[in-house]
């Protein structure tokens, strides 16, 4: 069975949201891979409009925040970027596809919005799923207190799984220095 190019762009949208500084966003770079057009465009058009993207719309990253950023997505520092990137939150997005006049750029604008409904659906879900746990709780005595703990568990989102270490690893034998090496 063929998937949709919506379901498989929504997905890509949907890996390309990322949190910073509390703000769901998505950088300048992924926005301008998505409208097919440059990022160094994309830039241009949203300094051709500052009127249109004030700080709740966009921001641009500090050096820090890029380094954290880059070091968790482990990109090469090798090439790249003059400036620091922008982010642009979901308003900031929906105000792109008014400066980058083309179809490409509404098309994709409408899926970026159902991607951010369908993330804010997501959270409320699971706010109103643990509060009627928590009401349950309370309502019940010690003797469900397991099967809570259970539920607890697996509304818990998966850890990472953890980091192998790299390179040559050399396990040294240590020297046995006891009474049975003197007999």
């Amino acid at each position: 069975m063929k998937s949709k190019p919506g379901i498989v762009l929504s997905e890509l949208i949907q890996s390309k949201i990322i949190l910073i500084r509390g703000e769901k966003v998505m950088l300048d770079a992924d926005l301008a891979k998505l409208y097919e057009v440059s990022t160094k465009r994309l830039n241009e058009q949203v300094r051709r409009n500052p009127g249109r993207f004030p700080s709740d719309f966009m921001f641009q990253l500090t050096k820090e925040e890029y380094r954290i950023l880059r070091s968790q997505f482990a990109t090469s520092s090798w090439g790249g970027r003059r400036y620091l990137p922008y982010a642009f939150t979901e308003q900031g997005v929906a105000m792109l596809s008014s400066v980058l006049d083309s179809e490409r750029a509404i098309l994709v604008n409408v899926e970026i919005m159902r991607t951010f409904v369908r993330l804010r659906e997501i959270l409320a879900t699971h706010k109103y799923l643990a509060r009627k746990l928590e009401e349950l709780e309370k309502k019940y005595d010690e003797q469900f207190a397991v099967v809570f703990d259970a539920i607890r568990e697996l509304m818990k989102p998966p850890e990472p799984p953890p980091k192998r270490r790299i390179g040559f690893g050399v396990e040294e034998k240590r020297a046995r220095y006891s009474s049975e090496r003197s007999s």
